[in-house]
């Protein structure tokens, strides 16, 4: 006889996504995971398989809700360095407002704590970065053909410049850093590629 599951295993996902976006994985006990899913041990080990195998889930669900639709947006619009601002804009919107407001980027996040060392966390870190490298240099491609950018101005390094700028946005966010501070270190280093 089949297993029914007397659960909703996307919320239980969705409700671990924010405690590892908000603690990280290795601040979370499994005891913390278990009370922020309201699910049983067992019902968690048999949906998810185990702790790490849930925070990979969780990870790559904020990569394809959270983070893949802004990168896909961001590529998409054809305005060029506006469409840059306007990414910076929201981040920082997202970073320093709502209800994740304080809680930084969840990639970032795994970054600075000890779940980076799993090969397949690093997996997903990298394929993260490669997203919003090519996000920014794709509209970077486009600022070049509007000719919104210097001459001197190399897409590839000011897409990798504006990448770390975002990793440093989220975790000055996160330290605290308000909205018009993180704006003006955005708007500072855009002018830098204007002509």
């Amino acid at each position: 006889m089949p297993d029914i599951k007397h659960f909703d295993p996307e919320l239980a996902l969705e409700r671990a996504e924010k405690l590892f976006w908000q603690r990280g994985a290795a601040e979370a006990s499994i005891q913390d995971v278990v009370a922020a899913t309201g699910l049983n041990r067992s019902s968690l080990y048999a949906t998810f398989g185990g702790k790490q195998q849930l925070y990979l889930a969780a990870i790559r669900r904020y990569l394809h809700r959270r983070a893949q639709p802004a990168f896909r947006h961001l590529a998409d619009d054809d305005r060029g360095l506006p469409a840059v601002r306007d990414f910076f804009a929201g981040l920082i919107e997202v970073r320093c407002s709502g209800e994740h407001a304080g809680w930084g980027c969840m990639v970032v996040n795994a970054h600075l704590g000890g779940e980076h060392q799993d090969p397949a966390v690093q997996a997903l870190l990298a394929e993260h970065h490669r997203q919003l490298r090519d996000a920014l240099h794709t509209a970077l491609e486009t600022a070049r053909r509007a000719g919104q950018l210097a001459p001197h101005v190399a897409t590839g390094a000011a897409a990798e410049t504006l990448a770390l700028l975002a990793y440093g946005v989220n975790l000055h966010s996160r330290t605290g850093a308000d909205a018009p501070t993180l704006l003006r270190t955005v708007t500072g280093t855009l002018a830098l590629l204007e002509p």
